[in-house]
């Protein structure tokens, strides 16, 4: 089973921390404007799967999201889904994002336990040196609550009912506190998530307790982007909802009047 999609893009980070967001400043580092945030990509991905396989895939599908261009503000996406591979077009017919989903006969079971911790008192720059050092991030915690829901449903312009129905939170709303909890362990300039492979274990209900963990899993440094992965533990009242494979240039390459 095939399907499309078609959903314009919205930047919904422009007063965001993150300055990649920002029209001026994302010129700076070679881009046309604001990005669009990763996180809202993927969210724009999860439809077809979800229309596809329903609340299933919200309680064990897995599902990748790698993204290779930016995508900015009103831009008309087209979004396709073959039954495994996912592909996100912009209006010039650039391919911005590929992933993959599936969902798997029975539960897959988390590999591991990331245990909750406190947040820094003082955040350090991010830097290699500041990962090795604090590998184990301290965790974030929030709430999910229903009754807020359509107003980020609006945002990623979802049109599943499925969520509201059900009051339970979209994946793409989850995968946000991935780019939180980065965020709130080390101080950031401009950054740029890039790609996320995610787990379903469950289902995220109303008034439930988000717990968002993580852990440096990888760093490393291509053509002058310095990079880290984050290994992601997303509990709901203290059982596993998602786990995250989370990639982000923490420290992108600027564009000097040479490139």
């Amino acid at each position: 089973m095939s399907g499309a999609w078609r959903v314009q893009a919205r930047n919904t980070a422009t007063t965001s921390d993150n300055k990649i967001h920002d029209d001026a400043v994302a010129r700076s580092y070679g881009f046309s404007g604001g990005l669009v945030p990763g996180v809202d990509v993927y969210a724009y991905m999860t439809h077809l799967p979800v229309e596809k396989w329903g609340i299933e895939f919200l309680e064990r599908g897995r599902m990748s999201g790698r993204f290779h261009k930016p995508v900015y503000d009103g831009d008309e996406l087209d979004v396709t889904f073959d039954g495994h591979d996912i592909e996100l077009r912009d209006s010039r017919g650039v391919v911005c994002a590929t992933g993959w989903a599936s969902l798997p006969g029975e539960p897959i079971p988390p590999a591991d336990v990331i245990d909750a911790r406190p947040l820094p008192e003082r955040r350090p720059p991010a830097t290699e040196e500041a990962f090795v050092a604090r590998p184990d991030l301290g965790s974030l915690e929030s709430g999910f609550h229903a009754e807020h829901a359509p107003l980020y449903l609006a945002d990623v312009g979802e049109t599943l009912e499925l969520y509201e129905q059900e009051g339970v939170a979209h994946p793409g709303w989850l995968l946000r506190t991935a780019n939180f909890v980065l965020a709130a362990n080390v101080k950031l300039g401009p950054w740029i998530h890039v790609s996320s492979v995610v787990q379903h274990h469950g289902l995220v209900h109303d008034g439930a307790r988000v717990s968002t963990r993580a852990r440096v899993a990888h760093l490393f440094e291509t053509k002058g982007h310095k990079f880290v992965t984050l290994g992601v533990a997303i509990m709901a009242n203290e059982r596993d909802a998602m786990r995250v494979e989370h990639t982000a240039i923490y420290e992108p390459r600027r564009v000097s009047t040479n490139d």
